[in-house]
């Protein structure tokens, strides 16, 4: 049997691989390869070897070859990459050159398609690929001919809310849909994310209870921070009123006013780290990799820095660090602190 695996949602894809993997009786005759790693001649070899003390063989490739440089992502054709006759001349010198020369991910996507029709009826074979494969991928067409497709997108809008809906019933929990709006909106399609915060506030409530908007706030630190974020979003608009609105409604929640302070310095901390990376040309996913924020994290901060001037932020640091100290030494109420700097965020 041959599945494959496919789309944008690497969380999804993977929760299936696992159901997959549970529903054959495979004990040792269990193989994973990377694909870029591995060529097709070990995974058909592999496939090929009958199973050992078992009915069947488990073989699980992640991913396929990268692309080279100038491949199209809909290229069906038998593989080799076009070279022109300068670069074919230094392929072909020496023994050496031709030793290094990898498989192409269209000539290896396509000898794997067709051996797909040979798979032994002992041997399971799994692809998963996570991104969404076109429809002239040679891979999609055999494995809708000799095995089972299975597409993951990510959810959004209703139907990421029908998501969550549905994986609090799958703990065993109800959901509000105050509840699942404020996860939608503040973690969005990020699945991991969600089911861990999901499974947190299932065993919170307990079995057969319902998971409330009141929960979230108080269990969920991506929402607080999220909420957090929009913020310090107000601020960097110049919108006070609104500003002090969203921090009074998180007070009202229960948020500790030193808890606020905090994560709005390490916000306004990572904006200057952020900033500092763009002006030297870094791009989102090098800045991700650099800093290990969250990526939606970083794509926020992103958002915000055009907002401020490297003065802006350093005064507003420099705001935050003196209302923790006031706040810390009891020279005013948390609430008139917080106000203050609401009003005075990112003078000078």
């Amino acid at each position: 049997m041959f599945y494959l695996l496919h789309g944008n949602d690497e969380f999804t894809c993977r929760e299936q691989l696992k159901k997959l993997r549970q529903q054959g009786n495979f004990e040792y005759n269990q193989d994973t390869y990377t694909g870029g790693e591995v060529d097709l001649t070990t995974i058909t070899a592999t496939c090929n070897t009958l199973p050992f003390l078992s009915d069947q063989r488990l073989v699980v490739l992640e991913g396929l070859p990268k692309r080279r440089r100038g491949e199209d992502a809909s290229s069906s054709d038998a593989g080799e990459t076009k070279e022109t006759p300068e670069k074919s001349s230094k392929t072909k010198k020496g023994k050496k050159g031709s030793k290094n020369r990898s498989e192409s991910r269209a000539g290896f996507e396509k000898g794997l398609a067709e051996y797909i029709s040979q798979l032994p009826e002992t041997t399971v074979l799994i692809v998963l690929v996570d991104e969404e494969l076109p429809a002239s991928s040679p891979l999609l067409k055999a494995a809708e001919a000799h095995g089972k497709v299975i597409q993951c997108t990510l959810p959004r809008g209703v139907a990421l809310e029908t998501w969550i809906s549905k994986r609090a019933t799958s703990l065993g929990v109800k959901i509000t849909p105050e509840a699942v709006t404020l996860l939608a909106n503040f973690i969005g399609n990020q699945l991991r994310l969600l089911a861990n915060e999901l499974n947190k506030l299932a065993t919170y409530v307990g079995p057969g209870a319902t998971i409330t908007a009141e929960d979230v706030r108080k269990l969920s630190a991506q929402v607080q921070e999220a909420r957090i974020f929009d913020l310090t979003d107000a601020l960097a608009q110049r919108n006070r009123r609104k500003a002090l609105d969203l921090l009074h409604d998180l007070l009202i929640d229960g948020e500790p006013p030193l808890k606020l302070i905090s994560t709005i310095t390490s916000q306004v901390r990572s904006l200057l780290l952020v900033k500092e990376l763009a002006d030297n040309g870094l791009r989102i996913s090098q800045i991700v990799t650099a800093t290990g924020m969250a990526p939606f994290v970083a794509e926020k901060a992103i958002r915000q820095i055009g907002k401020f001037s490297p003065a802006q932020l350093e005064g507003a640091y420099r705001q935050l660090l003196a209302t923790d100290a006031a706040l810390k030494r009891s020279r005013m109420t948390p609430e008139m602190a917080l106000d203050l700097l609401v009003v005075n965020f990112g003078n000078g």
